[in-house]
């Protein structure tokens, strides 16, 4: 059996950044040699996030 390691993306968002938001996650990406992607998705884990449904907005 041959298993693939492929990630494939759940849920596609476009975020409308400022020019000077938008340069310094250039910027920070250029010092560190990690794509955008990565970056923000590793920002969006660190939130802090209740268990507790109602903190969910549904």
């Amino acid at each position: 059996m041959i298993m693939t390691n492929k990630k494939w993306a759940v849920k596609r968002i476009t975020v409308n950044l400022a020019t000077q938001e938008a340069e310094k996650l250039e910027k920070y990406c250029q010092q560190t040699g990690r794509p955008a992607t990565d970056v923000i998705r590793e920002l969006i884990r660190s939130l802090p996030v209740s268990d507790d449904d109602k903190d969910v907005n549904k």
